[in-house]
């Protein structure tokens, strides 16, 4: 008879992959202002970020999500906190000594190396023997797909290659987490969203945690496995992309994020709520009302509809139609003198919208979102 299996034995994967990704504890950095203030970069921060994942870092210039990665890449010295790598600390560790390599905005390639010496700087630097580096080189060239220009410099190269260098030089050694300080900035639109594709790909197939910063919310959302969206030195909401553009947990995410419109509604004692002189709606989560009695919605412009296929929520005038080829951008005007941004995707040609006349706005509940604490 064969042996029993061992209950208990197999612990769940999500708990590996956290227990030996990043964890940063209560991290916080302050910077010096040429006028005698202090600047908090980071004020506090506490995130996991799992082993294997693709982590986005997302927010408006100034909100310390660079400063985060400086700092995991021992290019800047946390004034307090701890950076574990699995179970190890690395905070106290100097750069070179950690298990983390990082691509830069500026990809910061040798000009007078080829890209074959580009990729086999960092090894060379570690001694490893030639035919190790070479055989190293050669995988990291057909990972990223630069066979063949192992020779050409990297002048001769387009922007898009340049930045594939960029990437197989850091990957080369091999590193646990691999840091990117938003490296697509400086492409076109159309290249840039072909190395998104690409970054993907990377990272799939390495398995290596790649730990990403952007202000680019299209970007974060088609790349992340999760983000953080930061304000003010802190992570605001932790989660996928999703959930942070769905139920985004304050009027900066839902503003930062996406489009929103928001509506100042009125709540009465039974939980009902209307905008303006709309009909009285339920909501379809509950939600606690500001002193004055009010709370603020945030809702899509893609989820609101003009054509009677979802339940009233206010009347207006149509004051522009902008036809945009995928779509229709509309605007309508309340009593209230508040504006709604409307997408009216196709076909939408039996509308017949008409600047200036009168238009039902509606909207399912589960598509507006009270954002509490909110006015």
């Amino acid at each position: 008879m064969p042996n029993a299996p061992v209950i208990g034995t197999t612990r769940p994967a999500e708990v590996v992959a956290r227990e030996n990704g990043l964890t940063i504890g209560n991290a916080r950095k302050l910077f010096a202002t040429p006028e005698g203030g202090v600047v908090k970069a980071l004020d506090g921060v506490s995130l996991q970020i799992r082993d294997g994942e693709f982590f986005v870092m997302l927010g408006p210039s100034g909100c310390g999500k660079t400063t985060l990665l400086r700092a995991i890449a021992g290019l800047e010295v946390l004034d307090s906190g701890e950076i574990y790598l699995g179970r190890d600390r690395i905070d106290s560790l100097p750069a070179y000594a950690r298990p983390v390599n990082t691509v830069f905005q500026s990809y910061a390639l040798f000009p007078h190396l080829t890209v074959a010496q580009n990729i086999a700087f960092g090894l060379q630097m570690e001694r490893l023997p030639k035919p190790e580096i070479a055989a190293r080189v050669e995988e990291m060239m057909a990972l990223v797909r630069l066979d063949g220009l192992g020779g050409r410099l990297p002048s001769q190269l387009s922007g898009g290659q340049q930045q594939r260098v960029a990437l197989a030089r850091a990957l080369a050694k091999r590193p646990r987490v691999l840091l990117l300080d938003e490296p697509l900035a400086a492409l076109d639109l159309k290249l840039r969203r072909g190395m998104q594709d690409e970054l993907r790909r990377l990272q799939r197939t390495t398995g290596v945690t790649f730990v990403f910063v952007t202000h680019d919310q299209e970007e974060a959302l088609s790349l992340g496995d999760r983000i953080a969206v930061f304000s003010n030195g802190v992570p605001v909401q932790v989660g996928t992309a999703e959930e942070i553009y769905e139920q985004p947990v304050n009027r900066f995410v839902a503003d930062f994020i996406g489009e929103s419109n928001f509506l100042a509604a009125e709540i009465n004692d039974d939980g009902d709520f209307r905008v303006a002189d709309g009909p009285w709606r339920e909501l379809s989560e509950p939600v606690l009302p500001a002193m004055d009695g009010t709370v603020t919605l945030a809702v899509r412009p893609e989820r609101l509809v003009v054509d009677g296929t979802a339940p009233e929520l206010v009347r207006g005038a149509l004051a522009e139609v902008v036809y945009m080829g995928t779509d229709l951008r509309i605007r309508v005007s309340l009593a209230d003198g508040t504006s709604l941004a409307i997408r009216v995707s196709p076909p939408f040609e039996q509308l017949h919208l008409t600047p200036g006349a009168e238009v039902v706005v509606g909207a399912e509940p589960s598509h507006l979102h009270p954002l509490a604490g909110e006015r």
